[in-house]
């Protein structure tokens, strides 16, 4: 009997670690899915939208503070987000049973129709010097490196890293909300975990201030 519990103990530890080790994200940049989103079906994927004009607006453009604006922004990083809701990577009750019915042919049609539409006009106001210095210097001594060095130096999206968001003209609840839930260690699709480990280390100040200021950034 204690030889059957301490292998039922073991087991138990294996498992977890197992979920413990599991991916943040299944999506593997190769050639086939970068050529699959370059060459998306953009009228297809207008086609294939209808349900995502309740939460993100008729021309992408969300008018709730919570939902994001998602026209303008970068094909291959609304592809990983569905591709990550679709698998469950990312946790959204509504959007992992809309994504769950989506082939990988339609995600990237969807993604490229929504990346072809006008960007959002930002908002005014939010400038802010300790945000903007988080996001363009970070904080070497508390581990916060510049938001610029993956989203690029405008905040406009990085051509160089796939799946990386534009961050400038977002709604700033929903960055600030993002960014709690990276905290908080309940958004969890972020490879090796940079973002929860850079959101660890700020402050519900900071992530506010940041909010605001991407959404005072020109996307267009």
């Amino acid at each position: 009997m204690h030889r059957l519990l301490v292998a039922a103990a073991i087991m138990g530890l294996v498992l977890s670690i197992r979920v413990a080790a599991a991916p943040s994200s299944y999506v593997a940049w190769t050639t086939e899915t970068v050529a699959l989103i370059s060459n998306a079906d953009v009228e297809r994927g207008k086609q294939l939208a209808f349900g995502c004009v309740a939460c993100h607006g008729a021309a992408g453009l969300s008018e709730s503070p919570a939902y994001p604006h998602i026209a303008g922004q970068d094909a291959r990083y609304l592809y990983k987000q569905l591709h990550d809701f679709k698998d469950r990577t990312r946790n959204n009750p509504q959007m992992n049973g809309i994504a769950a019915r989506l082939s990988e042919q339609e995600m990237a049609d969807i993604a490229a129709y929504y990346a072809a539409l006008s960007a959002p006009v930002p908002d005014k106001g939010g400038g802010n010097p300790v945000a903007e210095n988080l996001a363009r210097r970070g904080h070497g001594s508390r581990m916060i490196p510049a938001c610029t060095g993956c989203h690029g130096s405008g905040v406009k999206g990085n051509a160089g890293y796939y799946g990386m968001p534009v961050l400038a003209g977002q709604k700033a609840v929903y960055l600030s909300i993002a960014l709690r839930l990276y905290k908080a260690g309940d958004r969890a699709n972020d490879v090796y975990s940079v973002m929860r480990a850079i959101a660890g280390n700020l402050t519900d100040d900071e992530i506010t201030a940041l909010g605001k200021y991407y959404a005072s950034q020109d996307p267009r």
